[in-house]
């Protein structure tokens, strides 16, 4: 897609999001003008043809639309509403885009303030990773007024492949956070499944393979679990535990020390201890229903 003629972009954030964004942007032939307090992710913006700006302040002086993508609220607070920051120099009808993924609240309190100011805002977080930036592909959810959102859409194209409007202010934050919660849900069922797996014998990574979610499109969070490690999420670099002094427990991959802790449980209740399994008292011992039988960190019902 091509800029619209003389068009520039201001853009507070130069991170493992903000950087590539910035460098698509860069080549839809946007003027980008770019900050960031970390001084190496500026010069990597200016190694790909964009401008450099010294402040916050700086980079809205010369900007149509201002896109910030930080690392949580109170930056964004900081950066948009504080002293030095977007509003404070914004000019008339400038577009600003808040790309974090931050609290809903901070969203609708931005929006609030920048229409008091005559600055059109949206909230547009996204999802797809490092990789979805680079590639231009990121899902964008975007809330805020309709005309708003018309106005934002050639700019968001060069940035995502899914681009939705979802409401108003705020409503974008929302839908960030309903999708959170469905993807770390299903690590953990990921989880739950591969402890299941070993606790019944059967090989991990073979039982993963008959998976239709592993079919569909491999995922590298999944697969690190299947293959010992924990499920982590995709695009989440998993990074081993050192291997120094000290640290023995903790190289036993997550998944197999439940394993192990599920088979003392089921021992437990067949009448004999399992492997690491220490009761307070022999397994008859224990009177009525409900009562506990210790076991070390974990505790068996019985009955």
């Amino acid at each position: 897609m091509t800029a619209p003629e003389n068009t520039t972009i201001g853009f507070v954030g130069l991170g493992i999001m903000g950087g590539p964004m910035a460098a698509n942007l860069l080549k839809a032939g946007y003027t980008v003008v770019g900050y960031d307090v970390v001084p190496a992710a500026v010069e990597r913006h200016t190694a790909n043809g964009g401008k450099a700006a010294e402040s916050v302040a700086a980079v809205t002086a010369e900007a149509d639309v201002v896109i910030t993508m930080l690392p949580d609220s109170p930056f964004v607070e900081e950066v948009v509403l504080g002293t030095g920051g977007v509003l404070e120099h914004a000019r008339p009808d400038l577009l600003l885009i808040d790309m974090s993924t931050i609290r809903p609240d901070t969203s609708v309190a931005v929006g609030v303030e920048a229409t008091a100011r005559g600055v059109r805002a949206l909230d547009a977080p996204v999802s797809g990773g490092e990789k979805g930036a680079i590639d231009g592909v990121l899902s964008i959810m975007v809330g805020g007024a309709e005309d708003v959102f018309a106005a934002a859409l050639p700019v968001l194209e060069v940035l995502g492949k899914t681009i939705v409007h979802v409401g108003p202010a705020g409503a974008g934050q929302t839908v960030k956070a309903a999708n959170q919660l469905v993807v770390g849900g299903t690590y953990a069922l990921v989880a739950e499944a591969i402890v299941l797996l070993e606790a019944s014998g059967v090989d991990a990574r073979a039982g993963w393979t008959c998976s239709p979610a592993a079919r569909r499109e491999p995922d590298p969070g999944a697969q690190a679990g299947v293959d010992g490690g924990p499920a982590v999420p995709a695009r989440v670099p998993h990074r081993p535990a050192p291997q120094g002094h000290g640290h023995r427990a903790r190289r036993r991959p997550r998944g197999r020390r439940r394993a192990a802790r599920h088979r003392a449980d089921r021992a437990a209740h067949r009448g004999r201890p399992g492997p690491g399994l220490r009761l307070a008292r022999p397994l008859g011992a224990a009177q009525g229903r409900g009562e506990h039988l210790g076991t070390g960190r974990d505790r068996v019902r019985t009955g």
